[in-house]
């Protein structure tokens, strides 16, 4: 009996001085072992002295035994318990730990780096402790601030996460390597522990999402044709500049009127580089893991690699997509069209095109008017062709937007099927 005790005591004190984690819950656990380890040293000391158990003393013994038995089972399993739980907090912890090393080496590779690093309190302090939101995106919130100086910024200040990490290394190594009217500034950045913040120029305008098309009961105020195509220009030199001006090519991955910001003279800057990615110029098709993007803006590439290899023309898809926002003043997917072929948006303005009629029936435009949005529209349904190859560069594409209408080649209707009126309606971006 006292051989086969043996194990469980040892296992017991055992368990409880490795696995029981020092918190107030374990006071409990720690006085069932002192009970139990008190009843079992009762046990031996009354079997050496040799007394003699009645039959009725024996009787209990065996009921305290099983008790002993199940009590062990029921700590032996607590312990388990114990141990997933610390195990996972060992590994979040490690997972953190990592990235923020990575961050702190990132930084200390880009050590001439232009933009000021501040404080998180110097943060607080420039947005008023966060008081004015300019927006919500899936990263992080925006908030207006104020330099010392008296500049006006927006602050972006990221969620704790591993992704939110590997954004903010992708904005400052992207947008630390370029200087460029269409590109937003980044003024400075704050990374202090689990708090990471960018902070850019301030844009007047925000963004050119609102004033495309609206969202429920919005209203928008309505840009000049010359306007959109000032801005679409603007936007084209910008991602030429990025493809091809930079000493490191960067794709951003992510081009959509929410990303394209309007200063007070509504001059467009590329702004958002938490996907994008840095490759020599001389790479022509890169390695992707994952898919990139927002839906409806997303090459076919980017999810099948049998349509082509991922490189600059799927920035070049994005734009294309955009470009037909801006002249339809709509969304790429029209879920209120009244036959399914119409659904999908580029077809119904590719139709539009071949047949010679007004690209916004609901509009008076003037002949100058019509050849703008004409030009634009061109330009837009090559830059959205199936395969890469089809589709112009950047710089074909300021060329084609600066020159007569006349010389431009009527591109091919878009591949792509029309999605089922499901689809179209569980779409985010309707």
């Amino acid at each position: 009996m006292i051989r086969r005790s043996l194990p469980l005591f040892f296992l017991l004190s055992f368990t409880a001085t490795l696995l029981i984690p020092t918190t107030s819950s374990s006071h409990v656990h720690f006085n069932i072992l002192s009970l139990l380890q008190q009843d079992f040293r009762r046990s031996i000391i009354s079997r050496l002295l040799g007394s003699d158990e009645s039959a009725k003393q024996k009787a209990e013994h065996d009921v305290s035994s099983n008790g002993v038995a199940s009590a062990a089972m029921v700590i032996f399993i607590i312990c388990i318990i114990i141990c997933c739980l610390r195990y996972n907090q060992l590994v979040k912890f490690c997972s953190t730990t990592k990235n923020d090393q990575n961050i702190e080496v990132f930084l200390k590779d880009h050590g001439d780096v232009s933009q000021k690093r501040y404080k998180f309190a110097e943060v607080k302090k420039m947005t008023n402790s966060l008081k004015v939101k300019l927006g919500q995106g899936g990263f992080g919130a925006v908030y207006k601030g104020q330099l010392p100086t008296g500049t006006p910024v927006a602050v972006k200040l990221l969620n704790a996460s591993k992704r939110n990490g590997e954004e903010f290394m992708n904005e400052v190594a992207s947008i630390s390597r370029t200087s460029h009217i269409n590109i937003v500034s980044l003024l400075g950045f704050c990374y202090e522990g689990n708090k990471k913040a960018l902070i850019y120029e301030f844009m007047a305008n925000g963004s050119l999402e609102k004033f495309i098309y609206k969202r429920g009961t919005e209203t928008i105020t309505c840009l000049s044709w010359e306007n959109l195509y000032q801005i679409s220009i603007g936007i084209a030199r910008g991602l030429e500049y990025l493809h091809r001006g930079c000493n490191t090519r960067i794709l951003h991955f992510d081009i959509k009127p929410h990303n394209i910001l309007l200063d007070e003279n509504l001059c467009p800057k590329i702004s958002d580089f938490g996907l994008a990615k840095l490759c020599p110029r001389n790479e022509s098709i890169i390695s992707m893991a994952d898919t990139r993007g927002t839906m409806g803006y997303v090459a076919p590439e980017m999810c099948n690699r049998q349509f082509g290899g991922v490189s600059h023309k799927s920035d070049v898809y994005s734009y294309g997509m955009m470009l037909l926002e801006m002249v339809g003043g709509r969304t790429n997917i029209n879920p209120e069209a009244s036959h399914t072929s119409e659904i999908y948006f580029p077809y119904v303005i590719h139709k539009r095109l071949a047949l010679d009629k007004d690209l916004r029936p609901d509009e008076e435009m003037t002949a100058e008017e019509n050849e703008i949005a004409k030009r634009m529209t061109i330009v837009g349904l090559w830059c959205i062709q199936t395969f890469p190859n089809d589709r112009p560069t950047m710089s074909k594409v300021v060329d084609m937007l600066e020159s007569n209408v006349n010389f431009l080649e009527m591109p091919p209707k878009p591949m792509f099927s029309s999605p089922t009126r499901s689809t179209a309606e569980s779409s985010p971006l309707i």
